[in-house]
């Protein structure tokens, strides 16, 4: 029997792990909706649908069994990011619900929690706290899904090949600050981009996984100091060697509200754990970070050469 899967956002970061893990995985069929048609798409393969036009989606999931909805923005506005995370996922599920769709999974983020510090918090034990327009409006986006009987799924920082916020954000950082941190070991959840691809089409699957809410990440959270060994290994080494105490580094970014933001979520915890996710899923959270990280460095080298040639 073939399962039609419909995904949003299937060109950005995650979305495009999801298509790809959905497109190897016998008998799926696998449909994206677009604002417009990707040239040299199959016919069929491509549903026109835009979460800022709201009459677009009329009728997009019509013919759909699953509804995997990655599609997120993350910048802009408040009012631009309420049009497409909030308005437009409402518009999309309500849609869903009318063509009988039997799944409906959202991947969401750890950020609707709020700032922290998270040690080991299981979904339910921590109200929901967003402190941004977009995890307020992603937070809503949940609502609108979980209300419907979907699946929401909450990795925390998502990593590997085509990440430009993650990893070179750390990059930025340090260099803002000429150094990088000692003395801090927070643990952060983490997950590298193919496994979360793999997982969310695993749990869409899985009759296991029929609803509510998951934390999506290695079982393993990373240690901050393992974490920044893992980014000062990439060329033009973050902050020339040097390395100052978290009070310092507080002291060099006052003044900078970016820099100051990025410092207060990496110094304190953000681990997230979900003892059942990984359970009765057909699906490995694999080898955890220091080895994804390894094969992922050489995209994140050529990117960040880039970036600075450019």
């Amino acid at each position: 029997m073939t399962v039609t899967f419909l995904i949003t956002g299937a060109s950005g970061f995650v979305g495009s792990r999801v298509a790809a893990a959905a497109h190897r995985q016998p008998g799926v069929r696998v449909r994206h909706l677009s604002r417009r048609t990707p040239p040299g798409s199959e016919p069929g393969a491509s549903v026109h649908g835009d979460l800022r036009d709201l009459p677009s989606l009329r009728g997009a999931c019509a013919g759909t069994d699953v509804l995997v909805h990655c599609a997120t923005r993350v910048d802009g506005d408040a009012e631009s990011v309420e049009a497409v995370n909030d308005l437009g996922t409402r518009a999309l599920v309500e849609e869903a619900v009318s063509a009988g769709v039997r799944r409906i999974v959202y991947v969401s983020t750890a950020a609707v929690y709020g700032r922290g510090p998270f040690r080991g918090v299981r979904p339910g034990e921590v109200p929901i706290a967003p402190a941004s327009a977009t995890s307020r409006t992603r937070a809503a986006a949940e609502r609108h899904v979980l209300d419907a009987g979907g699946l929401v799924l909450r990795p925390h920082l998502v990593y590997g090949e085509g990440d430009r916020w993650v990893v070179p954000g750390l990059v930025w950082l340090l260099g803002e600050l000429s150094a990088t941190l000692t003395g801090c070991e927070a643990l952060q959840s983490m997950i590298d981009v193919d496994t979360l691809g793999r997982a969310v089409v695993a749990a869409a699957l899985s009759p296991a996984h029929d609803g509510g809410v998951h934390h999506v990440n290695h079982p393993e959270p990373v240690a901050v100091p393992d974490l920044l060994g893992a980014v000062c290994t990439l060329p033009q080494e973050p902050g020339g060697g040097a390395a100052v105490d978290v009070a310092t580094a507080l002291d060099r970014a006052a003044g900078n509200p970016l820099a100051l933001h990025h410092l207060g979520m990496l110094t304190v915890d953000h681990w997230f754990v979900d003892d059942t996710f990984w359970k009765d899923l057909d699906c490995s959270p694999g080898e955890g970070f220091a080895a994804e990280f390894r094969r992922a460095a050489p995209w994140y080298r050529s990117f960040l050469q880039g970036r600075k040639a450019s």
